[in-house]
């Protein structure tokens, strides 16, 4: 097998597995708390905030981004660089575009909690932030926006979500980024559709309500 096919084989596995970290689970289960058992069930920064406050949902915000960030700009390009040093700018761009996906798909489905994880706002942001920062810049615009005029974190971010691709080609990305890019705000908006349903019927939670530690209540806001 060529080096540079093992290289992309250990960026997408080395990827995954650092998405895979689940961050909300484990600050929950350092305060004895399973957070699949509150609020929203979710393991992502919102439902931390939602059942441990604000000083928590913060450290899994970003940790949860810096898994995104760090698979790009770090893991990538240490791995390119042990598979195949002479690669071309659009083959080092391949190897980040790699470990992202994968960083995002760990996340989301970690395989530590039998491949049921977060929907992956944050780790999503971390890999833009290393892959098309001008057009994270423009979709974190989007987020503000519509989170200020609804109070929705589920509505900001399935907008940021969908102007994703919108924001890659007015910064004049490539044509792969925009793709991936695409392909990063399908899957978000995918994981929130449970989040639609809700805000389709009205019974979806503006931030600020705080989740109850007691049962999973399926109803609530997730990331």
């Amino acid at each position: 097998m060529p080096v540079p096919v093992v290289g992309y084989i250990a960026t997408a596995i080395l990827g995954y597995l650092l998405g895979s970290i689940p961050t909300g689970f484990l600050v929950a289960k350092a305060r004895a708390l399973d957070i699949r058992t509150v609020g929203s069930g979710n393991i992502g920064a919102t439902n931390v905030f939602r059942s441990l406050g604000k000083a928590a949902g913060i450290l899994v915000l970003l940790a949860d981004a810096l898994k995104g960030w760090a698979a790009v700009a770090l893991m990538a390009n240490v791995v390119c660089q042990w598979s195949d040093p002479a690669a071309s700018p659009q083959a080092r761009e391949s190897f980040r575009i790699v470990a992202g996906g994968a960083a995002i798909l760990g996340h989301n489905y970690t395989c530590w909690l039998h491949f049921r994880g977060g929907k992956g706002i944050a780790t999503s942001a971390g890999v833009l932030l290393a892959l098309v920062p001008w057009a994270l810049l423009i979709i974190l615009g989007v987020w503000v926006i519509v989170f200020a005029l609804s109070r929705y974190v589920s509505l900001a971010s399935i907008a940021a979500s969908f102007a994703l691709p919108f924001a890659a080609w007015l910064a004049g990305y490539s044509v792969a980024l925009i793709v991936i890019g695409a392909a990063m705000a399908a899957l978000a908006i995918y994981k929130h559709k449970s989040n639609i349903e809700r805000l389709l019927k009205g019974t979806e939670h503006r931030l600020g309500h705080r989740a109850s530690t007691g049962a999973c209540d399926a109803s609530k806001t997730t990331p």
